[in-house]
């Protein structure tokens, strides 16, 4: 692994989290998958040699109790499923290199070397535990198989997840009040002996992984609690048969379970980058080198699977002599209207629904990658996706994409005879620049955001000097201003490409260009486009208010359809056992309006203030507390929050953030906390604003 910025003299492999097998794939998961391939797509406009890999994940018990509930076998049940994934994908541009799953041989075959390697390394060993029974179906109850209460934290758990509360990984035995989801009854527990992991060996190696640990501040912060609590030992089997066998078969303690599925699973990173090679041959992209030698590895997952892909994972690759990955992204959830995800509600945005409703892919790519941050929580509505599209991709890149073409097309039939200017050559060179490192920020919203911000660059430029007036009273000037619009038009759709490749290659193609644009590379934003193009088209369409309107009634009916004699409890059946693997955002359970309500005149006593974070420094001895200096215009307020796990105390500084201001002076661990910043969920998501408040500006 590298440490150097990329473009590194590495390869690099990217990969997303596991799609569970076992349900339709809504936007909530195509977040991740299109991040993924946003992300691999800008490295190679970068130069990086880098590969993007991931496949089904076809066991575990959410698979195996739907394809209970369907009377079908679980291989061809899962199969279904995993190549319709394989159909679904590239109709959103998602480019996988290989796209596997866990029940082929590679992968069957690597998972078992791996966990001999950590037998005879002396990583794992037997113990008697605790495992829920289900008397009346006469049956052991893995994972999903029986839901109960979350010993750490209270909230409702299911089976090997705190799901909807501290969402830790919980072992065999742990949930508490178990329930038999077979039968609805109460489970019992009984001895069995399994099979363990001694993650608790790993504890000083996983803190120096995480302390170099690139990607986002979620997907570093997290674990360091568990870590800190003490890190518990895993156990690696099931009692179950859907699934892949313990590599020791003559071993009387492994003979009635499998694998669990958390040990195969990320396996598949490694199986599908084999099969890759294998398929291009190691002169073109050498597997062993990405996972054993110095590949960079870079994980995009949802942030509900953390724990698994920076304790689990890394300990795993560590005492099996694997490379160890570069970055974990944590990508937030998705809501809907800003209610939670509901997949048996009926409350998402299905793939193929988007499809059927005759709108590009690429408009969903741009919305899903630059709307907040890669770990922010992002609110989809049709209103907003409205709002996106026609200001962004139709007012501002479209727009100074058709009339600089066209305007160049009718006057001098494609790209004029001049040199580009040095006021718009410095310009594209700082948008390149700016890509470079929204990249080694692993920030999507930053490689689009530098497209954008170059084509408004555009649009003023041409409007500021008006070449319309030009070209009958100083048509060379005229020539020199389409010349460097061109340019710019050129330098947008290479940049954008990672996030809009159709829309980027049709653009391309437009201005006569040859071949893919995704070969080009930065540098190609820079190159003089062909001198003569035909007359370009518009490569976006404005979304009109009634269609929103009519997408708005649709969502509507349906979500009320499903909830047809529903309580908004109900939610926790067999039905979320869709989940996916890098976390679709299922946030259904969020916390309930409260009922008391007041005036006008007592809001009007709460002073909240846009604030900009100034320095930010954990507070000694306490684990989740950090003091931050805020400048809210007048001064400069100490006050205390509790972000110490969940951000990245350095990059802080800079951020503006919102500040309640009026609030009684408090004293936490020794430290006078003067005001509070306003945060979002369990994540402490920081409030921000959205367009250029004032520091100090009030918030009304």
């Amino acid at each position: 692994m590298s440490t150097d910025e990329f473009p590194t003299d590495s390869p690099a492999i990217v990969t997303c989290g596991l799609p569970y097998a076992n349900g339709d794939l809504h936007i909530g998961h195509l977040r991740g998958y299109i991040g993924a391939d946003a992300f691999n797509r800008a490295l190679e406009t970068l130069g990086q040699e880098t590969a993007y890999v991931s496949g089904s994940d076809m066991h575990g018990t959410p698979v195996a109790v739907n394809a209970e509930q369907k009377g079908v076998d679980p291989a061809e049940f899962a199969l279904d499923w995993h190549e319709q994934y394989e159909e679904t994908f590239p109709k959103f541009n998602v480019d996988f290199d290989n796209y596997g799953h866990t029940h082929d041989e590679t992968n069957t075959e690597l998972t078992q070397e791996i966990v001999r390697t950590l037998d005879e390394e002396g990583y794992v060993y037997e113990k008697e535990i605790q495992v829920a029974y289900d008397p009346d179906a006469d049956q052991y109850l893995p994972d999903r198989y029986v839901q109960g209460t979350c010993p750490y934290c209270g909230e409702k758990a299911r089976g090997d997840e705190c799901d909807e509360g501290c969402q830790r990984h919980l072992e065999p035995g742990e949930v508490e009040d178990p329930k038999s989801t077979i039968t609805g009854n109460d489970a019992e527990y009984r001895e069995r002996t399994h099979k363990f992991f001694r993650v608790s060996e790993f504890s000083d190696y996983l803190t120096e992984f995480l302390d170099g640990l690139e990607g986002t501040s979620n997907a570093r912060n997290q674990p360091r609690q568990w870590i800190e609590e003490g890190l518990q030992d895993w156990c690696l089997t099931r009692d179950m048969e859907w699934g892949i066998d313990y590599p020791n078969g003559d071993d009387e303690s492994t003979e009635d379970v499998v694998l669990y599925v958390w040990v195969d699973a990320p396996v598949e990173y490694i199986a599908s980058t084999k099969q890759y090679s294998e398929r291009v041959g190691a002169d073109e992209y050498d597997w062993e080198r990405v996972w054993k030698e110095d590949g960079d590895i870079v994980h995009v997952i949802g942030r509900d699977i953390i724990q698994h892909h920076t304790i689990f994972w890394p300990a795993m690759l560590e005492g099996a002599d694997y490379n160890a990955p570069r970055a974990v992204a944590a990508t937030g959830f998705i809501t809907i209207n800003g209610k939670g995800l509901s997949t048996s509600r009926n409350r998402a945005i299905w793939a193929e629904e988007y499809l059927e409703e005759g709108f590009h892919p690429d408009l969903l790519r741009y919305y899903l990658t630059t709307t907040g941050g890669l770990q922010q929580d992002v609110d989809f509505s049709w209103d907003a996706f409205q709002e996106k599209v026609n200001g962004e991709l139709v007012g501002t890149v479209g727009n100074f994409w058709y009339r600089s073409l066209l305007f160049a097309y009718r006057n001098f039939e494609g790209t004029p005879d001049a040199d580009v200017s040095e006021e718009v050559q410095e310009r594209i060179e700082g948008a390149i620049g700016e890509v470079r490192e929204a990249v080694n920020d692993y920030s999507l919203r930053g490689i689009g955001q530098a497209a954008t911000r170059l084509a408004q660059f555009g649009n003023e430029y041409i409007q500021r000097n008006e070449p319309w007036k030009l070209t009958d009273e100083d048509p060379e000037q005229a020539a020199q201003v389409i010349r460097d619009c061109v340019q710019i038009a050129k330098a947008v759709a290479v940049l954008l490409e990672p996030i809009t490749p159709d829309k980027s290659q049709l653009l391309w193609n437009q201005i006569g260009e040859e071949g893919e644009i995704a070969d080009a590379g930065l540098e190609a934003a820079l190159e003089a486009p062909p001198r003569n193009f035909a007359e370009p088209g518009e490569l976006f369409e404005k979304i009109e208010d009634d269609r929103v309107d009519e997408l708005n009634e649709k969502l509507e009916e349906r979500v009320a359809a499903a909830g047809d004699g529903e309580s908004e409890s109900d939610d926790t059946s067999a039905d979320e056992a869709d989940d996916m693997a890098d976390g679709d955002g299922d946030t259904d359970e969020l916390e309930p309006l409260l009922e008391d309500r007041i005036g006008f005149e007592e809001f009007q006593d709460v002073d909240i203030r846009v604030g900009r974070i100034e320095t930010a420094e954990g507070i000694e001895g306490a684990d989740d507390l950090a003091k931050l200096e805020v400048d809210i215009g007048f001064e400069t307020r100490q006050v205390v929050a509790g972000i110490k796990q969940l951000h990245d105390l350095e990059e802080l500084p800079g951020e503006k953030c919102i500040l309640l201001a009026n609030m009684e002076p408090a004293e936490l661990f020794g430290v006078e906390s003067n005001g509070m910043v306003l945060a979002a969920g369990e994540q402490a998501d920081l409030l921000t604003t959205h367009g250029d408040a004032e520091v100090g500006e009030k918030v009304r």
